[in-house]
């Protein structure tokens, strides 16, 4: 079981969240969350909208429909999100 998952528990943001911060060099498309993590398109839109509005995730526009989403590496609160599951993972592996 995934450290955060035995703190936190299983929950859609904290995948997405997961997701996101294991790839946060990189730009990526909800459908391509969706398909490394297992959740619907839907549930990934429906979660990833807090992370936007606080800031954590910048959402890029790609064209009339599409959207490309990454952590936002500038925000304090990212790198502390980041900080902490590299902490906590060293700690519980």
């Amino acid at each position: 079981m995934d450290p955060l998952e035995k703190i936190f528990g299983k929950t859609a943001q904290m995948t997405v969240l997961k997701n996101l911060i294991e790839h946060q060099n990189e730009s990526t498309y909800l459908s391509g969350i969706a398909e490394e993590t297992g959740l619907s398109h839907s549930s990934v839109s429906r979660v990833i909208t807090p992370l936007i509005e606080s800031g954590v995730v910048i959402e890029k526009p790609l064209g009339k429909q599409i959207r490309t989403f990454q952590l936002n590496m500038e925000s304090d609160a990212t790198r502390l999100i980041i900080d902490f599951y590299n902490r906590i993972n060293q700690m519980l592996e």
